[in-house]
């Protein structure tokens, strides 16, 4: 009797067990396991996306995101809006936030009105937001867009001998610097811009405006 108990308890000890019976073993992969560990995720409060200056219209807007069962869903919402490339767009869902505290403090300055940015006895540059006016006796002869940066140069007939003068306006608007540069039989003014922009000039009685678009 003792003989046959001895021999069941080598028989039992010599069985494999698995520390964790309550996870699959190695053979049993086909077994899917699940586990109670929370992934602590930071809640969405406000996502930023800033324009390039080439922007003009927002055609769409494609929001990515993950169920519960972790597969992935894109839904796109079509707009078609204008967009001023200045001002960031965001992504929230900070209910009752004020969004004019995160607003570029350079954007709240911009001026409405438009205010001189430059001028000579015989020529000034005014400006606001989307728009430079020139005042000036002077017959305009010619003028074009350049890039790198992009520029808009106006050429002026008058016989004249001045030295070369930049001017940084002191506003924040679409104009950075104004370049004035003397040349035979005319003046050249320079106005380099704060980004991509085509132009529109119209013209009445000593006065030339310019649209940027």
């Amino acid at each position: 009797m003792i003989k046959i108990f001895v021999i069941c308890l080598v028989f039992i000890s010599s069985l494999s067990a698995r520390q964790n019976p309550f996870f699959p073993s190695k053979n049993e992969t086909d077994i899917p396991f699940s586990t109670n560990k929370v992934l602590i995720i930071e809640p969405l409060k406000r996502a930023t996306i800033t324009l390039p200056s080439t922007a003009r219209t927002l055609e769409s807007v494609t929001i990515t995101y993950k169920n519960l069962d972790g597969s992935l869903v894109s839904i796109k919402e079509s707009l078609g809006n204008s967009v001023d490339w200045h001002l960031p767009i965001f992504v929230s869902q900070n209910i009752g936030g004020d969004e004019k505290k995160h607003t570029s403090k350079a954007v709240l300055k911009v001026n409405k009105k438009i205010r001189k940015i430059a001028s000579l006895p015989f020529i000034s540059l005014y400006a606001n937001k989307n728009q430079i006016k020139i005042i000036t006796k002077d017959t305009l002869l010619r003028n074009f867009l350049l890039t790198k940066p992009h520029r808009i140069v106006c050429d002026f007939k008058r016989d004249i001998s001045i030295r070369s003068y930049e001017k940084v306006p002191k506003i924040v608007s679409a104009v950075k610097r104004v370049r004035f540069g003397n040349h035979k039989n005319y003046y050249r003014v320079v106005i380099e811009l704060d980004g991509h922009y085509k132009y529109k000039l119209n013209n009445t009685k000593n006065t030339y405006l310019i649209n940027l678009l």
